[in-house]
């Protein structure tokens, strides 16, 4: 199977970004393929259109399907399996940072629940709590606003991102009122 020069760029970029995000370079050409074919891909037009081993192609796959970003299938009267990726881009999007968080970001809050409830054994380790606390709460603060964000459809998230440079501005306007009701001279 052959892609396009233009097509075989984005599969490789993709593929390093991918492995920014969380899973390896030639996972991320996997599934940068998977989401821009029409139609499912067989293991064997994975590995003949990136140039890679089948067994790479297994691995890959498992990989994808552990995050929930592929589908499998099979065409009747056809002893092949055929991958595609699964939703749209929200969706992707909303899958990846949701495995990322159960991966990254769960185990770190539970590791500093754990050590601010035995709280410090000394003075020495008192500046030490106080900054695990604070990145405790920055992270519950992320995974509540993240929680919300993924309540909303994908036209709302849209929405709320064009709106970004927007909402800056309101809260900056917002702040040098509230310092001037603060501060009248």
């Amino acid at each position: 199977m052959e892609i396009s020069s233009k097509n075989q760029s984005f599969v490789y970029h993709f593929g390093e970004m991918g492995s920014k995000w969380g899973f390896n370079r030639t996972v991320g050409q996997m599934y940068a393929l998977l989401v821009i074919s029409e139609k499912p891909l067989t293991a064997n037009q994975l590995a003949s259109a990136l140039s890679i081993s089948r067994g790479n192609v297994s691995m890959g796959v498992k990989e994808l399907q552990s995050w929930q970003l592929i589908q499998l299938s099979h065409v009747p009267g056809d002893r092949k399996e055929y991958y595609s990726a699964i939703g749209s881009v929200w969706d992707m999007a909303n899958t990846v940072f949701e495995e990322r968080r159960k991966r990254e970001v769960d185990p770190t809050l539970s590791l500093l629940r754990s050590l601010l409830l035995e709280g410090p054994s000394d003075d020495t380790e008192v500046y030490a709590q106080n900054k695990m606390q604070d990145i405790h709460d920055l992270l519950e603060m992320i995974t509540q606003w993240a929680a919300e964000l993924q309540r909303l459809s994908p036209e709302q998230l849209s929405t709320l991102m064009k709106l970004g440079a927007g909402v800056s501005k309101m809260l900056s306007v917002k702040e040098q009122l509230f310092s001037k009701k603060k501060d009248p001279k």
